[in-house]
């Protein structure tokens, strides 16, 4: 068995080919979205946050109304980038759509991708201390964050509130118990996922990673996931962890499929630069029949390895035509790749 989820990066653009064409449409179809997936039987809406952009960027709105319309299904992100945050804020922000959820937020966080504008975050007032480089300021804000999330006072009370205190020091509210062994690092390398596995986070692994070995994709993204486990086991931490990888999964069922994903092209791990330093490789789109689809997956090392599969999906093409994609391979894919009975 697998959870499978989806992944929306919630693109919209006025565009009239565009069947998302406002950021109002994009919350609205994003939270249809979750509704319909969860009807069908997946396991989660997770959803990508980029800042200057045209595509989701406050997730904390959503979630907690995706988690006022559903009921099971488990709801995230993929991921929040960490240098644009503060931890306190975020925490009470993510502890109220978390109980609204009642315990189903599944917050995905890291230390970002090359974003629409030069050192964005710097506009949000945050920069790096001396000594610091922007990827130490998102390490050391996510350690903040864990750390409120823990639960415990650390704040002097006033001696003259406005209202009656509970003894000792305090912390931010609300505080949602459980919601610290839910969070996962989006992981971009091999060392960044064993720094996850030593503070006791989820891995989340996605469609690129840093080249580090020149093999393909899915053969680096599953070592990375074998160290991660390696290194959770060394920390002795008492809880199993998660791990999710993330697929451009299609299957060709019918004339729109075939038009949208059937020309080819995107069936080989490219590699490119996020930077001038940093070189990664780009795994590979999957748009076949169902049953060459099941053939290639079972090739895929590091969706074997993991017990999360999310699948990106096309938001501008619309809800409808988006749980068209994502009932196809919960029906005609996961019950041969034995993920559904």
């Amino acid at each position: 068995m697998k959870n499978i989820g989806f992944l929306s990066f919630g693109h919209w653009t006025p565009s009239p080919q565009s069947g998302t064409r406002s950021a109002a449409d994009a919350l609205l179809q994003s939270l249809d979205l979750a509704v319909a997936a969860e009807e069908l039987g997946a396991d989660g809406a997770y959803f990508r946050v980029h800042h200057f952009a045209r595509q989701l960027s406050s997730p904390f709105p959503l979630l907690a109304a995706i988690g006022a319309k559903t009921s099971k299904i488990e709801i995230g992100t993929g991921v929040i980038d960490m240098r644009y945050e503060n931890p306190l804020y975020m925490a009470e922000d993510a502890s109220a759509a978390d109980l609204i959820s009642g315990g189903r937020l599944q917050l995905g966080i890291s230390r970002g991708s090359p974003e629409q504008v030069i050192d964005g975050w710097r506009y949000f007032g945050y920069q790096p201390e001396e000594g610091e480089t922007e990827a130490d300021m998102a390490r050391r804000t996510t350690e903040k964050f864990l750390d409120v999330l823990r639960g415990e006072g650390f704040a002097k009370p006033n001696p003259q509130p406005m209202f009656p205190n509970p003894p000792g020091l305090l912390r931010p509210e609300p505080y949602s118990e459980g919601l610290r062994d839910r969070i996962w690092w989006g992981a971009g390398s091999n060392a960044t996922a064993v720094w996850a596995a030593k503070l006791g986070m989820n891995l989340q692994s996605s469609t690129l990673k840093d080249d580090e070995t020149g093999e393909p994709f899915h053969i680096q993204q599953a070592a990375q996931i074998r160290a991660y486990r390696a290194a959770w086991a060394e920390a002795g931490h008492t809880r199993a962890p998660r791990v999710s990888v993330s697929r451009s999964i299609f299957a060709l069922m019918d004339d729109r499929d075939r038009m949208y994903f059937g020309g080819g092209g995107n069936d080989g791990d490219k590699v490119g630069y996020l930077d001038e330093k940093t070189r990664a490789i780009f795994g590979r789109s999957y748009a076949a029949t169902p049953d060459r689809l099941i053939e290639q997956l079972k090739q895929d090392e590091a969706i074997a390895e993991a017990d999360t599969l999310l699948l990106t999906v096309p938001n501008q093409l619309g809800v409808d035509y988006n749980v068209h994609v994502i009932e196809s391979i919960l029906k005609h894919v996961a019950p041969a790749m034995g993920w559904r009975d």
